[in-house]
């Protein structure tokens, strides 16, 4: 954990910033905007870019993954610059929770892995980076994507510790249990067997 040094107002302030910023719906926006849909009613109804790739619309889920991505990053870089350190994990965790509970969805959100990495990438770019390539190697050798970033998000608090950035392991270890959460459905196919391989079925 870091030190404590910004006041509960601003800490107050900056969870709340965090969380609208998080809980914009990216995917929904840009799937309307190009006339995809309604993405609630789509393949697994998630609004993820794994879910916007099932439109057939690479482009509009590259850029939600960036976008969501983004959110958990620009949250963590706005409140380091303008607040502190203790502020910028706030930040970022609120992000990450309005990305999966955003209140303009009723609390139906995404499950966060790109915002999940992009906080990440902002609190300790070399964890990020680990973590993004954990990621990919995971979900590359067993060619399924809720693998990747299941394996991914429990190698956070690990990497933490391994390339010196203890202060961020309670936050990592925070968002990894709400990835798991996430992911309840997920963990309970890959269990039985039935989680759909990468570019095969609906489910995500």
């Amino acid at each position: 954990m870091p030190e404590i040094v910004s006041s509960l107002s601003t800490l107050g302030l900056w969870a709340v910033l965090g969380y609208l910023l998080g809980s914009i719906p990216f995917g929904i926006v840009l799937t309307r905007a190009l006339g995809l849909g309604d993405l609630r009613q789509i393949g697994s109804g998630n609004i993820g870019a794994t879910n916007v790739l099932r439109t057939g619309n690479k482009g509009a889920a590259a850029a939600t993954l960036i976008l969501d991505g983004a959110k958990g990053a620009v949250a963590v870089l706005l409140a380091r610059a303008l607040a502190g350190e203790d502020a910028a994990q706030l930040a970022g965790l609120a992000a990450f929770l309005g990305h999966c509970f955003p209140v303009w969805l009723g609390f139906r959100g995404g499950k966060g892995v790109a915002t999940f990495l992009g906080l990440m990438l902002a609190l300790a770019w070399p964890v990020g980076l680990a973590c993004c390539a954990t990621w990919l190697a995971a979900a590359y050798a067993s060619r399924i994507s809720s693998v990747g970033a299941l394996v991914a998000a429990l190698s956070s608090p690990v990497w933490a510790v391994l390339l010196g950035v203890p202060q961020i392991v309670a936050l990592a270890i925070l968002a990894t249990a709400l990835v798991f959460y996430r992911h309840g459905a997920n963990i309970r196919r890959l269990r039985d067997g039935t989680e759909p391989k990468i570019g095969k079925g609906k489910k995500a």
